[in-house]
């Protein structure tokens, strides 16, 4: 009966984790792009304030953590916000809006880097050991990441093409999420989920809400049309904090290696949306690259996790 439990649980975080990473996969290719008409930064603060504002319906009880949190917690929650919310969001939010529904797919993809990133980032910051093994995988995951881009073809900042431009704003992203990842694993070791995701999202929209009234974009409201309010309802429900909730509820039920391979899903996904809604396709030299890098992320994490749990 236990077993049964216990194989039921497994298998329900399974799937929670995998529609989280469909989720994520139709909101890059179908939902934020057709934003495109707003400024970056307000897009990015709307995609925060929303669910915020949901949380507080029913999280509000949190707010009680202002006045036990210590300096190093708050920096800590801002760290994760400025990098987690603000810069990677809107570097992601900006790769999507330059390809103009054309190269949505390599985007998606790239941000799949993240782990190459919070490796090293944790090797810096967490003085967690770097394993001899990193350094193979990670450099085949940003060989296949160029060709997945480029091609065989040499970068070209003349063309006028923003391709490069959407790649770089997506590795940026990639690095951002993976410092926030890191920054992540500090503040849960003394808080739950739910608490450091209420403030990642409230000091983000802190955060935003600065960085619109210096950019002098912050009253675009009048600017949105029905179909932005209501895309941006969608991502607030599903995509959004939803898909947040979802994928943490799945990873309390699996192991770290399971999580990773549901979460293909994410690419998968999002190759699938963005021929259905975009008619668009990877040419076999890109298809090749996305399968090598992601089979180089997936050898990253596996060996990670194992190097991970030996040491405890």
């Amino acid at each position: 009966m236990h077993f049964d439990k216990l194989q039921k649980a497994k298998i329900t975080g399974a799937i929670a984790i995998s529609i989280a990473a469909i989720l994520w996969g139709f909101d890059g290719i179908v939902l934020t792009p057709r934003l495109y008409n707003l400024d970056v930064g307000f897009v990015v603060f709307i995609l925060h304030l929303i669910p915020f504002m949901l949380m507080n319906v029913f999280l509000f009880r949190e707010y009680k953590y202002l006045k036990t949190f210590n300096v190093d917690d708050y920096i800590t929650l801002l760290l994760i916000a400025l990098f987690g919310g603000a810069i990677g969001t809107m570097a992601v939010v900006k790769a999507l809006f330059l390809v103009n529904f054309k190269s949505l797919t390599i985007v998606i993809l790239l941000q799949k880097l993240q782990p190459v990133f919070a490796i090293a980032l944790a090797t810096i910051m967490l003085r967690e050991k770097l394993q001899k093994y990193y350094l193979a995988w990670a450099s085949l995951a940003l060989l296949a990441s160029y060709f997945l881009t480029f091609g065989f073809a040499l970068p070209d900042f003349d063309s006028g093409s923003n391709t490069i431009y959407a790649a770089l704003f997506s590795l940026l992203a990639a690095f951002s999420f993976g410092s926030s990842t890191v920054f992540s694993k500090k503040i849960l070791l003394k808080y739950e989920f739910k608490t450091a995701t209420f403030f990642r999202y409230g000091f983000t929209v802190v955060i935003m809400f600065l960085y619109l009234i210096i950019a002098g974009t912050l009253f675009q409201f009048n600017e949105i049309t029905p179909l932005n309010w209501l895309i941006f309802l969608i991502i607030a429900f599903t995509t959004g904090s939803g898909a947040i909730f979802l994928y943490y509820f799945g990873l309390t039920k699996v192991r770290a290696i399971i999580a990773t391979i549901c979460e293909l899903l994410f690419p998968i996904s999002a190759i699938i949306f963005d021929y259905i809604f975009n008619d668009q396709l990877l040419s076999p030299v890109q298809w090749m690259s996305a399968a090598v890098m992601i089979f180089a992320i997936i050898n990253l994490n596996r060996r990670n996790t194992k190097s991970v749990n030996s040491e405890q």
